[in-house]
């Protein structure tokens, strides 16, 4: 079996400390023992050096090493050939790349970690791939001989004759304000100065940046971030254009129209690629799908293109039919059944809360009177600048309603929106101030923090942590404070397609077993819809004057709330999660006569 295998030997830079161990790797290496360098560890080294043609990959040195920072994997035979990218020895490898096709939308679908921005990097030009071979790398020449007779080497061919023009669209937006160089600060200028085509009027308009156009970029918010980032790339002329996560802060409304206007973008000679985690956007947007899998920050691997609906059921299946390879061991589904059929739910306890108003400077909040029970979720649907996060901040006591309205009095515990890391330590440390009662307790370790999979960074510094990172810990501490109820703040943001799934579960676990109430604002479409019992829509002008209705049933709610949107949704029938139609489709206006603006015809 041995020859049929690559293998590949990660050392984590961040884990390795060869100082502060006793270099246990190295000792426990058989093949040290013989006398061979399998395994290389110098004074003067940063971390450790292992030899993976030399490795007999008994797995003893990952298990030894005090840090971690290990992994040995075995690999199938047919990707060694299929190499495109390393960054140095012992380090994350890319296997293949996705193929864009002139006049089509690709996009791309993976976990965080997996290759999706190396692969944006080799497509846009701004690295070349080595094949695998990162101390003598080929040249152009060899590169292109390599991806002969596929559509890579007419893409590649472009890219080398200076033929094409790429712009990305960067993944953190909130980085833009740093990255802007020069003394003009101010969205319309900054926008003037990049407008390429005719478009500006109406990318100002789509994209509402009409109303912070005399804003310094420096005050945005993340929504508005997001959607200057996205016109600062539409007005540009190019042959590719690359967007890496464009919904993240955006509303499902505005998530719409950035997909909308992207697709406006297609010319017949032009290439369109996208990054995106909130799968419903990525269905509608794309033309194609290539799904990554792997091991992230182990190797990626890039799969053939598909069509939309294949290819994220591919990914969601976790089975790839063509090459007969299981990448994950479970399947991720969207029964919204779940619930009842899992658990014997309590409704005995009843919460109430009074109608209420609030007014923060020119806006103008109506809450309607409600009521909800144990083990409930309830969801807040609605556009940003809503108020929904006020709405969660009165129930929590921070906020006071106008005139004697009194919110009854209730153990809250809130996740909020935006995670600003202030702690200085490890998150163990964290978690032992924080939380330590339900941090020890095996139910809670088997419920939340084991499937959020916490322990791969557990012992690193919270200053440190990627915005993905910091989002599971926060959800952690969220739920570990006992509480009545829990009232949280966007938990997808940041979070990969996997990662959206298994937190939802998570939430729902917790809050069914433990027999509590949870209030969740959430713009991810098909989170929202696995996670709600019942919702609250929002309605109104945004930042003006708003509605909070009653809590009603997700059909009703999800209806009244799509019909404001004027979407449709309908169901796949294999994986039950929602798709949108496209927009006046056959189905689309099927549904618009019907009044089914939330399709849920597969459940009946």
């Amino acid at each position: 079996m041995s020859d049929k295998l690559t293998r590949i030997a990660i050392v984590n830079s961040d884990k390795c400390k060869p100082k502060k161990c006793r270099q246990e790797c190295k000792k426990s290496c058989p093949v040290v023992r013989t006398g061979k360098l399998c395994i290389e560890v110098t004074p003067e080294s940063k971390i450790a050096y292992i030899s993976e043609r030399l490795c007999i990959g008994c797995g003893i040195c990952p298990k030894k090493c005090p840090f971690g920072a290990i992994h040995i994997i075995n690999l199938p035979t047919n990707l060694e050939t299929q190499v495109t990218h390393r960054y140095s020895a012992n380090s994350f490898k890319l296997h293949r790349l996705p193929m864009p096709r002139p006049g089509q939308v690709l996009g791309l679908v993976g976990t965080n970690g997996i290759g999706k921005s190396t692969a944006l990097k080799i497509l846009s030009g701004k690295l070349k791939p080595n094949l695998g071979r990162f101390e003598s790398p080929p040249d152009w020449e060899e590169i292109l001989k390599y991806f002969r007779g596929s559509e890579l080497q007419n893409y590649f061919t472009k890219v080398l004759e200076d033929d094409l023009k790429a712009i990305v669209k960067p993944q953190y937006v909130d980085q833009l304000p740093r990255a802007i160089k020069g003394d003009v600060k101010t969205v319309a200028p900054l926008l003037k100065a990049r407008s390429e085509m005719d478009n500006l009027e109406h990318i100002m308009d789509t994209l509402e940046l009409r109303h912070v156009s005399d804003r310094e970029i420096g005050v945005l918010s993340g929504g508005e971030l997001q959607r200057f980032a996205i016109a600062l790339v539409c007005l540009q002329k190019a042959d590719v254009y690359m967007f890496d996560e464009p919904s993240s802060y955006l509303d499902v409304k505005q998530r719409l129209t950035a997909a909308r206007t992207i697709r406006e973008l297609l010319r017949p000679d032009d290439y369109v690629i996208v990054v995106e985690h909130d799968l419903s956007v990525l269905d509608y947007l794309s033309d194609f799908i290539c799904v990554l899998y792997g091991r992230p920050a182990v190797y990626g691997v890039v799969t053939l293109p598909s069509s939309v609906r294949e290819g994220i059921n591919i990914f969601l299946d976790g089975n790839i039919p063509t090459e007969n390879l299981r990448f994950r061991e479970e399947s991720l589904t969207f029964r919204i059944a779940e619930a009842g059929e899992e658990y014997m739910v309590d409704r005995a306890r009843g919460f109430q809360y009074p109608a209420m108003k609030k007014t923060l400077g020119g806006f103008n909040l109506t809450i309607e009177s409600g009521n909800f029970t144990d083990s409930e979720i309830v969801v807040m649907m609605g556009e940003n600048g809503t108020g929904k996060t006020t709405f969660c901040k009165m129930l929590a006591g921070v906020e006071k309603p106008d005139g004697d309205q009194k919110v009854p009095q209730m153990n809250i515990s809130m996740k909020p929106q935006k995670i600003t890391p202030k702690f200085q330590g490890t998150v163990r440390q964290l978690f032992f101030k924080r939380i330590k009662a339900a941090f020890l307790n095996p139910q809670f370790q088997t419920d939340v923090y084991k499937p959020l999979k916490l322990d791969d960074f557990i012992d690193q510094e919270v200053q440190n942590l990627s915005g993905g990172e910091l989002q599971r810990v926060a959800i952690v501490l969220a739920l570990g404070l006992p509480a009545d109820i829990y009232l949280i703040d966007e938990p997808s943001a940041y979070l990969d397609s996997e990662q959206r799934i298994i937190a939802a579960r998570v939430i729902k676990r917790f809050i069914m077993h433990n027999k509590k109430t949870a209030f969740i604002v959430e713009h991810d479409f098909i989170m929202a819809t696995y996670l709600a019992d019942r919702v609250i829509v929002f309605d109104g002008q945004p930042s003006i004057k708003s509605r909070a209705r009653t809590p009603e049933s997700l059909l009703t709610g999800c209806n009244s709330f799509l019909q404001n949107l004027d979407i449709t949704f309908r169901r796949d029938p294999n994986t039950f999660r929602p798709r949108i139609n496209k927009y006046q489709s056959q189905n689309d206006q099927q549904q618009k006569l019907a009044g089914n603006y939330f399709f849920l015809e597969d459940e009946s």
